[in-house]
């Protein structure tokens, strides 16, 4: 296991004290869910800061127990390797690039279904009307399917939490640094190394994010998110090895 550094410990404590608030501040009729999760940039809900602020939410213990262990033992060593200051730029580089990547899939996703409605004569504030409060008039069924409305309506109203896209460039960042170190899953505990396990890691993302078939994963994960992490992750780490950039460190 590696050794606790300093910047990834802070970064664990911040994520359980916004986790703690977040349940704190429900029970007093505060969500902070709506402030700092990312929805949908059509959402009114939506803000800016969110492709940030995301990265500190969590949807419950598991989810933050798996993200802080990953954080702990892929980011440890990578703080060590680069220091505190490149560790962080390439953390939330990672982190925001996969906000951004999840929302342009959703956007994708979400905008050809929302001209057809517009195309139907409707506004886009009856449209927004609709996705906000879940009721319609059956007959722009004419013009969409239920399923594609359905759809439109889960984008527009799911928002995404965690540290999971950071976590996956991470996981990148690792598998080029320590590609014969050796990694195994909870609950396949065969040893393989970390050149071949991320990879077929990623693949499966891939794949879910492609088909919407989860392997592992809980059917609400925000596949594209963890696409987006790794990408982004995979760019950086081949920029810096190409201007030998990572030799330098930045404190």
């Amino acid at each position: 296991m590696a050794k606790l550094t300093e910047t990834v410990k802070h970064l664990i404590i911040i994520n359980v004290l916004f986790f703690g608030a977040t349940f704190i501040l429900k029970s007093r009729g505060i969500d902070l869910e709506q402030y700092l999760a990312l929805f949908f940039i059509k959402n009114p809900l939506f803000k800016p800061w969110q492709f940030v602020t995301t990265m500190f939410m969590h949807a419950n213990v598991n989810h933050i127990l798996f993200n802080m262990l990953a954080l702990w033992m892929f980011g440890s060593p990578l703080e060590q390797m680069w220091g505190k200051n490149k560790f962080l730029f390439f953390y939330f580089s990672a982190g925001i690039g996969a906000s951004l990547i999840y929302t342009l899939a959703n956007y994708l996703q979400f905008q050809p279904t929302f001209d057809l409605l517009l195309s139907s004569g409707m506004q886009e504030p009856e449209i927004i009307q609709i996705l906000t409060t879940g009721k319609y008039n059956t007959s722009i069924l004419e013009f969409v399917s239920a399923e594609s409305l359905t759809s439109l309506y889960q984008i527009f109203n799911s928002p995404a939490v965690g540290a999971s896209g950071a976590i996956m460039g991470l996981l990148v960042g690792f598998g080029m640094l320590f590609p014969n170190a050796e990694l195994m899953l909870l609950f396949f505990p065969v040893p393989v190394k970390a050149k071949y396990f991320i990879p077929v890691l990623i693949g499966l993302d891939v794949f879910s994010g492609l088909t919407g078939v989860s392997i592992f994963s809980p059917g609400n994960t925000a596949y594209w998110a963890h696409i987006g992490g790794a990408l982004v992750g995979l760019l950086m780490m081949l920029y810096w090895k190409r201007t030998q950039f990572d030799k330098n460190r930045w404190d």
